[in-house]
């Protein structure tokens, strides 16, 4: 999964701004939280409301920051991660669900998406001093306390276990979805109709632009990421965007990814970019920094089951591979 270790692949975002119909205005801030770039975009009646508002969602997100921030010592994910084969850490229902639902993933994906991958010996390099693979046995060794069923979650109680010394986990981007997910629904409850939150190619997008027209999300081309490959006209629901084609590594010919697979240890090969489209930020990021590592095939298999979110795949060839419940007509591509 996607964090400040296995870097966030971003995409970007087209925001074609017309004159205002209804007298709203659109107002832009963009700042550092959570180890990531936020970029947001929100439209209201005034400058004030639309500027309240923005503080209102940058605290937000703060505070879910030393909430679970693996990073922050201070962080109740920290004080578990401090304690992991020593005993269970009560947390916040907050915290004890969004763990709940990333374990949901890790079994849904048979371990391709695991929040303890924070565990994970740092063996790759992808700043390109790294000469030669790893061997086989510093690959093994690298995941050895990295596993999924190795926590304990008591519900009753509301405590995670890690059963292991030296365990730790880490919701990255998953994070920075849940947090652009539960602003959009804050911002809805306070009036504000329209926006964009984007956690560096995680976003939640409801509502159109000033002038009525829906937004314009372009997605990258991974082999040149100077160009857009093509873009989407979108006015409501969650993007998110995984790749290598910022990092990774070429040996012998094939390209391995920055993306590593938490249970073999070895970077994920064959997608270069996975883009998700549906209904909730914090979902379709578990689908597509998974689909990164599954590859092509089982990734397909296991998006077919989720109806509400349709991809788009970039292979390693450049092959665009769209889900047969793609929306038609939303998709305007680019020749550059």
């Amino acid at each position: 999964m996607k964090t400040k270790y296995l870097s966030i692949i971003s995409f970007f975002t087209f925001l074609l701004f017309g004159l205002s119909c209804h007298s709203q205005v659109l107002r832009k801030r963009t700042t550092m939280l959570m180890g990531g770039r936020f970029d947001i975009n929100i439209v209201a009646q005034d400058s004030l409301s639309a500027e309240q508002n923005i503080d209102i969602i940058i605290g937000e997100i703060d505070r879910i920051e030393h909430l679970i921030s693996d990073w922050k010592p201070t962080s109740q994910v920290s004080e578990v991660n401090q304690n992991a084969g020593i005993r269970p850490v009560k947390v916040d229902r907050e915290v004890f669900k969004l763990t709940q639902r990333a374990l949901h993933f890790s079994e849904i994906t048979n371990g391709a998406f695991d929040i303890s991958f924070a565990a994970m010996d740092r063996i790759w390099k992808f700043d390109g001093s790294m000469t030669e693979m790893p061997t086989p046995e510093a690959i093994k060794k690298s995941v050895e306390k990295v596993g999924y069923k190795n926590i304990i979650l008591d519900s009753i109680n509301s405590t995670i276990f890690l059963k292991l010394k030296g365990m730790k986990i880490g919701f990255g981007a998953l994070g920075e979805g849940y947090a652009t997910h539960k602003c959009q629904q804050m911002m809805l409850a306070r009036g504000i109709q329209s926006g964009i939150i984007n956690a560096t190619g995680d976003m939640s997008v409801w509502g159109t632009q000033p002038d009525g027209k829906p937004w314009n999300i372009g997605i990258t081309n991974p082999f040149d990421p100077s160009q857009i490959l093509a873009t989407i006209a979108l006015k409501q629901g969650a993007v998110t965007t995984s790749g290598s084609y910022e990092k990774f590594v070429v040996f012998n010919g094939k390209r391995y990814s920055h993306i590593i697979n938490p249970t073999t240890g070895y970077p994920s090969t064959g997608l270069c970019s996975v883009t998700v489209f549906g209904p909730n930020a914090e979902t379709a990021n578990g689908f597509s920094t998974s689909a990164m590592v599954l590859g092509k095939k089982e990734a397909i298999e296991l998006l077919k089951k989720y109806p509400e979110y349709y991809f788009i795949m970039i292979t390693d060839s450049g092959k665009m591979i769209k889900s047969k419940n793609f929306p038609k007509h939303q998709l305007k591509k680019y020749k550059n």
